[in-house]
């Protein structure tokens, strides 16, 4: 399959494609928010599920200690940590594991601590549990987002758990050795327990690193839970299998413990071969999608920047989710929600919806064929221009 091949995916039950009209009032929305992407997944995992479906027999499916060992052997190769295959566990998704943390290792009226603006499902995971949401603003300066750390230990102080975006969506930071570490010896001198959302970690460009915030030291790991999964990687969110890394045997059996009382006591059959082939056969293919998303990325760069200088591009380190700073437009978030909707007609994220430092903002999803992304960004360029034809008259 070619990255450059447009494949329609409309009529497949997708969320991206299918609900764009109910979502977005219009049905000629280009959709270009929901993070999956527009690329078939790689032939070696549908030759793998297909092969799989072939079997006829669909009955209660293990993960296995060959499933073990190809997840160790990932995250050994590509992020440098060397696990123990006993501190897996296995969810359906990294949210519905952030959840079961936060039930397993925190308590009602506990406060938990995230960085905006982020993923909109980490609001929801701490208030839906009667826990209290303390927040440390991302600071963007010169175009790229710093922590600030004087703010960053003042809240951490008074905080049960530290929810960590690394890659972070949607600011696109993959943060160095250096900010992880500080942040890591905040949470031990504080005695904070730390839930690393790491499922963006193997979409990374070049000159940037991820690196588990687990593995900086034994200290660090035995406080952290981290969630990787290959849903994103690979584009097979809707197999939902996501796995758990947790060194520390009480925290894991708590967790594990939590999981039990909610009867998630296995992956699904398609989820668990999916896993396999994308780790064993999947590596090829990563390394052109990193490309072909480095190479989008600098399209949607270099037109915006050359075609309007009233949207400023936030440069993704990681993930193929870029922020998109849309304040110079002149418009309050609601009238710039109805810009992109009605005028560009375009569907993207809703960057109130990552918190208030979101106002402004709106989230692109580049992993589509360029064609796609260019008549995304000529709808939006067309529609700034449009609209400053209007104000000068």
């Amino acid at each position: 399959m070619s990255f450059n091949e447009v494949v329609d995916r409309r009529n497949t039950r997708s969320v991206k494609w299918d609900l764009t009209e109910q979502l977005f009032k219009d049905k000629e929305i280009l959709p270009m928010w929901v993070a999956d992407m527009d690329f078939q997944t790689p032939k070696p995992v549908v030759d793998a599920l297909v092969d799989r479906a072939s079997h006829g027999i669909f009955g209660y499916t293990v993960t296995d200690d060959a499933i073990h060992s190809i997840i160790k052997n990932w995250l050994s190769k590509k992020h440098h940590w060397e696990i123990n295959t006993d501190w897996l566990s296995y969810s359906p998704g990294v949210v519905p594991s952030l959840h079961t943390s936060v039930e397993a290792l925190t308590e009602p009226g506990d406060s938990i601590l995230i960085q905006t603006p982020v993923y909109p499902p980490f609001y929801d995971v701490i208030k839906k549990h009667d826990r209290n949401i303390v927040t440390s603003s991302l600071q963007l300066q010169n175009g790229r987002y710093e922590i600030d750390f004087e703010d960053f230990e003042e809240k951490i102080q008074n905080v049960k758990a530290f929810i960590l975006c690394n890659p972070h969506n949607p600011v696109g930071r993959v943060w160095t050795k250096d900010e992880l570490q500080r942040m890591a010896d905040l949470c031990v001198k504080h005695d904070v327990l730390i839930l690393s959302d790491e499922i963006h970690a193997d979409l990374v460009y070049a000159g940037h690193k991820h690196i588990p915030i687990a593995s900086l030291s034994d200290e660090v790991a035995h406080r952290t839970t981290t969630y990787f999964s290959p849903t994103k990687t690979f584009n097979i969110a809707g197999l939902q299998a996501s796995y758990i890394v947790t060194p520390d045997q009480d925290m894991k059996k708590k967790i594990d413990a939590q999981f039990g009382l909610q009867g998630l006591n296995m992956l699904n059959t398609m989820g668990v071969t999916a896993i396999e082939a994308s780790y064993e056969h999947g590596e090829e293919w990563l390394n052109e999608l990193i490309e072909v998303l480095d190479a989008n990325k600098e399209l949607l760069m270099k037109r915006v920047h050359e075609e309007t200088n009233q949207i400023q591009i936030i440069e993704p380190e990681g993930t193929y989710l870029v922020w998109m700073d849309c304040r110079d437009l002149g418009l309050s978030h609601n009238e710039l929600k109805e810009f992109m909707r009605t005028k560009a007609k375009v569907g993207l994220n809703d960057g109130a919806s990552f918190g208030k430092e979101g106002e402004g903002f709106m989230r692109i999803n580049i992993a589509t064929p360029p064609q796609t992304l260019n008549e995304g960004i000529d709808r939006i360029v067309q529609a700034v221009k449009n609209q400053n034809d209007t104000d000068s008259n």
